[in-house]
């Protein structure tokens, strides 16, 4: 199964960049724990120069320069203009090759990833490899019907002769700035459907992960108009550039970052898709299975080191049921190791955020069952199965976006929803149970954007689920065709058939038209039955002297 594809980094580290949430998963490593490295290159720009998982050096990159941007942002818009006058059949043909070049490259696509940002290769080819090139089919083979405009019936009395159609429209160009925890996926999950409708993109990768970024724009080369996909590399300047230069901007990253994109975009008047943090929560009710139970939680907390914003980040079981659940929780977690099974943080700076909520959290009672932070320095942080009671402390509280599945013991459904609804986050909530029935009743009074039942965390990667949020989790949209009412913009067309001199609510205006128009109320509704029936005469009696300048 593929792992949810969605990221970001810790709301304390947004400062790192204006624009680009610089601030996601680590790498895994297979013997030595590595080092936590510097995140910068002073000759090329703000790019790791060293893998996460034993320090080998990583190829340069070059920055671009925020003055470069315009530049590119007007030849974006000149190739859309003949790209839009394509039909969306003729866009799809275009793009569908895609699909088979992500598939012919999935080693390299896996290793790049394992290499930049730590995940192992196995993890790296099931989320960002075999969910994208479904993504590419979902959108290519649905694409026309998904554009296909509708007709709006009009009054005929009212409005004769007179026919409407509702076009979508593409944007015109999308700034897309993305993180680097999901550097493959996440992008691709815009750039396809963004192109697809007739946009052009302006895309700015994550400064931690640049080469994936590049490998992204790699795979549409020789397919699109010269210019149409532009791929800008470097730090918050550069994001900051991309944002005053596009139509709308889709973001995924902090909460943090995401507000003051925002209110840029506020400001320019365009519209912005924001995708943000997470603190998601799994509910075990009291007749969940324990062993699908067990497993499907540690994965949901364990993936990418948990360095995903759909990662399991709180869990709420039931007393009835944790004497059996809990030791087998911590059992789970006690084989798997960093490197191997799990990645290791991708920067220093999320290590000393997961670090920081641990210690807290035990500062504040709660009870370490598996795992803790690593020694000084290393990046290889073991998963951690921490049992508390208390709420208020930053572990529960605040995106961790690392390793560490916090337990707490509730009386039931209803002092669960009541927990996981108490969050500011509003993104996935998984319900783990024997009585599906009930807990599709649970799901509609739960405050996130998704809910998996018996499952978690792995629905970004299903092309035709909307993946949203509420809350500081943001209201973007991604995949389905509910991503499309965000990429484009609804115009609508009216046809006008009518032959006649003049409109009935045109000039002039005669104590025939006011007649006209209050008949026409009682003629709705505005009157009982016998008044209908008398206005339906005064209408016969008026209209024709209307049309003929009355």
């Amino acid at each position: 199964m593929d792992v949810q594809q969605d990221g970001q980094a810790a709301e304390a580290q947004a400062d790192a960049a204006e624009t680009n949430d610089t601030n996601e998963a680590s790498a895994p490593q297979a013997t030595s724990a590595p080092r936590a490295t510097p995140a910068t290159d002073g000759a090329n720009g703000p790019f790791p120069t060293q893998s996460p998982l034993d320090g080998s050096a990583l190829p340069a990159v070059t920055a671009t320069s925020p003055s470069e941007v315009p530049a590119l942002a007007r030849k974006a818009r000149e190739a859309q203009k003949a790209w839009a006058a394509k039909t969306a059949r003729e866009r799809a043909s275009v793009i569908a090759p895609v699909k088979q070049r992500i598939l012919a490259r999935a080693e390299e696509i896996a290793d790049l990833v394992h290499r930049e940002c730590g995940k192992p290769v196995e993890e790296a080819a099931l989320a960002e490899v075999l969910p994208n090139a479904d993504l590419v089919e979902y959108w290519t083979d649905a694409i026309e019907e998904l554009l296909e405009g509708t007709t709006v019936e009009l009054d005929p009395l009212s409005y004769p002769g007179k026919i409407g159609r509702i076009h979508k429209a593409p944007r015109g160009l999308v700034g897309l700035v993305t993180p680097w925890n999901y550097p493959v996926a996440i992008p691709l999950r815009t750039i396809v459907p963004a192109l697809l409708a007739g946009n052009a993109v302006l895309f700015k990768p994550s400064e931690i992960t640049p080469r994936a970024g590049a490998l992204v724009a790699s795979l549409f080369e020789g397919l699109l108009p010269d210019g149409l996909l532009a791929l800008v590399q470097g730090g918050g300047d550069v994001g900051a550039a991309v944002v005053d230069e596009a139509d709308i901007v889709v973001f995924t990253g902090s909460v943090a970052t995401g507000r003051r994109v925002a209110m840029r975009c506020a400001e320019r008047l365009i519209p912005c898709s924001l995708e943000l943090g997470g603190k998601d929560a799994a509910i075990v009710l009291a007749d969940a299975p324990i062993e699908r139970t067990a497993n499907g939680i540690v994965w949901g907390a364990f993936t990418n080191a948990g360095q995903n914003c759909a990662s399991i980040e709180r869990v709420y079981v039931d007393r009835k049921i944790a004497d059996k659940l809990v030791p087998r929780l911590v059992e789970l977690t006690k084989k798997l190791e960093p490197g191997r099974d799990t990645a290791v943080l991708t920067t220093s700076r999320q290590c000393d955020i997961v670090r920081r909520h641990l210690a807290e959290a035990e500062a504040a009672g709660a009870e370490v069952l598996a795992g803790g932070a690593p020694e000084a320095g290393s990046l290889a942080f073991a998963p951690t199965v921490v049992k508390l009671d208390r709420e208020d402390t930053p572990l529960l509280r605040e995106e961790t976006f690392g390793p560490i599945l916090p337990i707490v013991l509730v009386d039931g459904a209803e002092d669960a929803i009541t927990r996981v609804n108490a969050s500011t986050f509003g993104l996935t909530t998984s319900v783990w149970t024997r009585r599906v029935g009930a807990a599709h009743e649970l799901a509609r009074r739960l405050k996130t954007g998704v809910v998996t039942i018996n499952n978690h965390g792995f629905t970004a990667a299903v092309a035709a689920a909307p993946w949203t949020g509420t809350g500081e989790s943001g209201y973007g949209i991604t995949n389905s065709p509910h991503a499309l009412g965000e990429l484009t913009r609804p115009q609508f067309v009216l046809e006008d058939r009518n032959k006649a001199a003049r409109e009935l609510w045109w000039y002039p205006y005669t104590p025939v038209l006011r007649k006209i128009a209050f008949a026409m109320a009682r003629v709705r509704g505005g009157a009982g039955l016998f008044g209908r029936i008398a206005a339906v005469f005064e209408l016969v009696s008026a209209l024709p002297k209307r049309l003929l300048g009355g």
